[in-house]
């Protein structure tokens, strides 16, 4: 026995679109990537009454319709305080703890955790709100997030045109040149962070820690904790990329995301927000006091 539990009208397009990226945000039920995938696997959408594939095409006017078992079990709701630093009908901007998952084939993740956090949207094409990026599970920081089918589409375009700008700190360990630029290619594909370092503190076990601000212009799994270890100075806390007689344990990943900077798709107002430092870089650096 099938259940109907959500349908769309495409608006009119100027152009085609693969339905598993124009479908993003606009189911409830299944409102990331990863999930509208995996129903489109299971044949639970259709288009215009056929059913769709990862192949189909959206050229505007046609309905589609998401079907599930009625036996399809309820998720259950993850209890999880998030610090929300902005918030309108289309988006919104929370703290990322270390620790946690972004997103996954997990319970305990930000994105369940969200839908308990954030206001409805009143907009009609709202959804369950997602995050638009990833951070690392031990990374902490800012964290965009959209609200409705249309705000998700359009964060998601901005970070394809590299438009919005992300500002992260670390602590690295060991001496380094004041400000670089590091090119190495991850995962075989070209990537590109600058920094530059704010102040240097000695430490007896690490010789050197140092504040350094970070600018990825790429976004590649790791980039940043690969690129600096990559030139001998790796992130304090980094237990994948670290030096083995170097690794800090128990003490987190001292890689922060800082900042993010773009001009808003719907109210086209220039939008800079910031997370404050973790406490655990205050203690080390008396800039941040």
């Amino acid at each position: 026995m099938i259940k109907t539990t959500e349908s769309h009208i495409v608006p009119k397009r100027c152009a085609s679109i693969r339905l598993q990226e124009y479908g993003v945000g606009i189911f409830n039920a299944f409102p990331t990537k990863s999930a509208l995938k995996k129903a489109l696997k299971k044949n639970y959408i259709s288009v215009n009454g056929v059913t769709a594939t990862s192949a189909t095409y959206i050229n505007g006017g046609e309905t589609i319709t998401l079907s599930v078992p009625k036996n399809e079990p309820p998720k259950k709701r993850l209890i999880f305080k998030l610090n929300v630093l902005f918030e309108d009908d289309y988006l919104a901007v929370i703290h990322k703890p270390g620790g946690i998952l972004v997103s996954g084939n997990h319970f305990k993740t930000i994105a369940n955790a969200l839908i308990q956090n954030l206001k409805p949207s009143p907009l009609e094409d709202a959804t369950q709100p997602q995050p638009v990026h990833r951070l690392d599970f031990a990374t902490t920081g800012i964290l965009l997030i959209g609200k409705t089918s249309s705000s998700i589409r359009a964060l998601n375009k901005l970070f394809e045109d590299r438009t919005i700008k992300k500002t992260y700190y670390a602590v690295t360990i060991g001496k380094m040149k004041t400000e670089g630029s590091i090119t190495t290619e991850v995962d075989e594909k070209p990537c590109k962070s600058n920094y530059k370092v704010h102040q240097t503190v000695s430490s007896q076990r690490f010789e050197q820690l140092n504040l350094v601000e970070l600018e990825p212009f790429t976004g590649r799994r790791h980039q940043l904790r690969k690129h600096l270890s990559g030139i001998g100075n790796p992130i304090l806390g980094d237990k994948d990329y670290g030096k083995k007689p170097l690794i800090l344990n128990g003490k987190g990943l001292y890689l922060h995301a800082y900042s993010l900077k773009f001009t808003h798709p719907f109210t086209n107002e220039a939008f800079y927000i910031k997370d404050e430092f973790p406490l655990n870089f205050k203690k080390l650096f008396d800039v941040l006091q």
